[in-house]
């Protein structure tokens, strides 16, 4: 996968080896398991999923691709950015930043940066980003970015043992457009 984008305080590149022990510890934090689809999450989990991602080539239409949020000033991993390629014009996006780093407005920097990425070098038509309902963080960070609320689907999704609510979020490459200008 041979991807580097830059932003000014951000380098976003596909996931290495080296990233897979500091990716497991913060994806192994409860607050950051909270609204995601694992409870647990281990170095070995971590090796699976490199393993798995290194043998598609990057924007396969069916997979997810996690890219490698580094900072620019520490050269340290400090989060991701997962992207699933629906069809050959749409792609789903998802943002995880480790605890300590949360409230710089770092991972709103690195999804305005994916989407020039995916908007004007890869041409996709539409992105889509979906969150817990009770996520209300991520939801007023899609907002905030452009995003529009497509839909509130209501206890469509047993989650961790309870029934779970999700926002679905949506913009087009005709918004991100005129968003830039």
């Amino acid at each position: 996968m041979d991807i580097h984008l830059t932003s000014s305080r951000l380098t976003i590149r596909a996931l290495a080896p080296c990233d897979l022990h500091a990716f497991a510890q913060y994806r192994a934090m409860p607050e950051v398991a909270l609204y995601q689809s694992w409870s647990q999450y281990s170095y070995q989990k971590a090796c699976r999923l490199y393993e798995h991602m290194s043998q598609q080539v990057f924007a396969t239409v069916g997979y997810w691709f996690q890219l490698a949020l580094i900072e620019q000033d520490t050269h340290r991993l400090i989060g991701d950015l997962a992207l699933h390629f629906v069809d050959e014009q749409q792609v789903e996006i998802g943002v995880t930043v480790a605890p300590e780093h949360q409230g710089r407005g770092l991972a709103g920097e690195a999804i305005d940066t994916l989407l020039d990425y995916l908007f004007l070098e890869l041409k996709k038509h539409r992105v889509t980003a979906v969150t817990d309902a009770d996520n209300q963080a991520c939801a007023r960070l899609l907002k905030r970015i452009g995003f529009r609320q497509e839909a509130h689907f209501v206890d469509n999704i047993f989650f961790k043992g309870a029934w779970g609510s999700e926002y679905v979020f949506a913009m087009l490459a005709s918004d991100w457009s005129r968003l830039r200008r």
